[in-house]
């Protein structure tokens, strides 16, 4: 990061819209950095002096503010005359730090409010009277400190926003950064732009030459192996570590035994093809043999993580390696729990997943700051294929992550053909362009069904089809009825152990995307 970007700092209280209050300020194109609540006023004028800091924001989070051992930020940081946002618990945290009350609230408000903004000013500026936000808190600012003043409030909030009337500090109750605040990017527009002073002057493209120098640096005169998979995450990491490292590096393909139809031949001749070095592992037994009889989904990811890390430093061995690359993405560590304050989703297989001990010297993953979407302009701009760059995601452990309870070799070939059906008919109509993911889950509930006039008894395969920016929210794809129908039709027709189908209309939050 050069000095000329201009960056906002955003303080991670745990809150899992932490990372997309991150991603919408990048969408301005103005860089952003996620920093710690310990964070110290000297890192903080460092970080000034280095990234041209110029703005920062106050995530939500969990805790309450009042509560023994919440995180909190140095209250200096607030004299420091760097432009500061609150959201939720920053907000709170804000006016309780300087003198203000905060309690809990007559009644909790979870979900879209109707906000009255009693003064459009500063980061409200250019709002309507009644504003549509988001909201999901059970604490209230009640009063303000001396030289506050209140922009808008709800029913059951007296104090939704406010300002400072001499420094640049303001709060909001709400949450702008998700998308059901209607204008909620005017708000983080008007504090980026107007409050801060920042200019739009950082694309993730810009990231390629600093991503090479990293690898390089890392491994030195040594060599790599990288982790591949095929999806967008692992591919981008790829090509970047084999523009570092050219000869040095060697990407390992580990067939589980859990990909999807035809996986391991696509990965390995697409690669090849761009010029890099794949060995195709085939290690289905050895997973199976690992996982048999678990049903936890925490298990299943913790064992295929710590398995994947004892074949890539078998390969290790052989090749010489000393060295990791994975494509850890951002959202994989948030739901992983990285954070002192974050709550744990689950476990990402190269996250939480990991063992603790392993023989590599480092484990390097250029990939860990970024969201997919932006992972994918990073695909573009090093000219991947499409069929890489606009491809759905898929989790590390695979199908076993799709199983409910037990995974065996039977339940992955049915669902293997389950989910083959899903993609084929979701693409013939076209739709596919306009959805996140879209594939099948194979349930540990058997229905009673009627095939060929007799009784069968047989598996619920649901279907899960979403519509998402970054993977951190999403909401259910509503399929037309005839595609539905046909997939139906097609799953219990050409899988005879299947009986039922359903189809998940649930949103994240409050589910995941993926069922495990």
């Amino acid at each position: 990061m050069t000095s000329k970007t201009d960056v906002i700092l955003v303080v991670d209280f745990g809150g899992q819209y932490c990372h997309l209050i991150a991603r919408r300020i990048r969408e301005l194109n103005v860089y952003s950095e996620i920093v710690p609540p310990n964070i110290t006023v000297d890192e903080v004028r460092e970080l000034i002096s280095s990234l041209n800091v110029k703005g920062m924001i106050l995530s939500g989070g969990p805790s309450s503010v009042y509560e023994p051992g919440s995180p909190k930020i140095d209250p200096q940081i607030l004299d420091m005359g760097l432009p500061i946002l609150g959201l939720c618990y920053g907000h709170q945290l804000i006016a309780h730090l300087l003198g203000g009350e905060v309690k809990r609230g007559n009644r909790q408000e979870y979900g879209v409010a109707h906000v009255t903004i009693d003064k459009p000013v500063g980061v409200l500026r250019g709002l309507d009277r009644t504003e549509n936000v988001w909201m999901s808190h059970g604490d209230t600012v009640q009063s303000l400190p001396g030289e506050f003043e209140v922009l808008a409030h709800t029913e059951n909030c007296p104090v939704a926003a406010y300002r400072h009337l001499r420094k640049p500090i303001y709060g909001l109750q709400w949450h702008p950064e998700v998308v059901h605040t209607e204008h909620g990017t005017l708000m983080l527009r008007n504090f980026v732009f107007e409050v801060c002073g920042c200019e739009a002057n950082w694309r993730p493209s810009s990231l390629i030459d600093e991503k090479i120098r990293e690898i390089r640096k890392g491994v030195g005169e040594g060599r790599a192996i990288i982790a591949l998979s095929g999806g967008i995450d692992s591919s981008t990491s790829a090509i970047i570590a084999a523009k570092a490292l050219g000869k040095k590096l060697t990407a390992v393909f580990v067939d589980h035994g859990f990909m999807r139809e035809g996986e391991p031949e696509f990965v390995k001749r697409t690669f090849e093809e761009l010029g890099v070095k794949v060995i195709v592992v085939d290690a289905r037994n050895r997973f199976f043999q690992k996982i048999r009889g678990v049903t936890d989904p925490e298990g299943k990811r913790r064992i295929i993580g710590r398995e994947f890390i004892r074949v890539f430093e078998e390969i290790a061995r052989e090749t010489g390696a000393e060295h990791l690359i994975q494509g850890t993405i951002y959202p994989d560590r948030i739901e992983s729990g990285f954070r002192k304050h974050s709550d744990k989703i689950k476990s990402h297989h190269n996250v939480a997943g990991l063992p603790t001990r392993i023989e590599f010297k480092t484990i390097i993953e250029p990939l860990r700051d970024l969201y997919k979407d932006e992972v994918r302009k990073l695909a573009e701009a090093l000219g991947l294929p499409d069929e890489i760059v606009h491809r759905q995601p898929f989790p590390g452990p695979g199908l076993a992550v799709r199983i409910m309870g037990e995974v065996t070799p039977e339940k992955v070939e049915l669902l293997r053909r389950a989910d083959r059906i899903v993609s084929e008919e979701i693409e013939r109509s076209g739709l596919n362009d306009e959805l996140w993911q879209y594939f099948a889950v194979l349930t540990d509930t058997k229905s009673t069904g009627v095939k060929g006039d007799a009784r069968a008894y047989g598996y619920v395969v649901a279907i899960r089809a979403v519509k998402s920016q970054e993977a951190m929210t999403a909401s259910f794809a509503e399929l037309p009825y005839k595609i539905l129908e046909r997939i139906s039709t097609r799953i219990t027709n050409e899988i005879p152990s299947v009986t039922r189908v359903v189809y998940d209309i649930t949103h994240k939050p409050p589910a995941t995307i993926e069922w495990e």
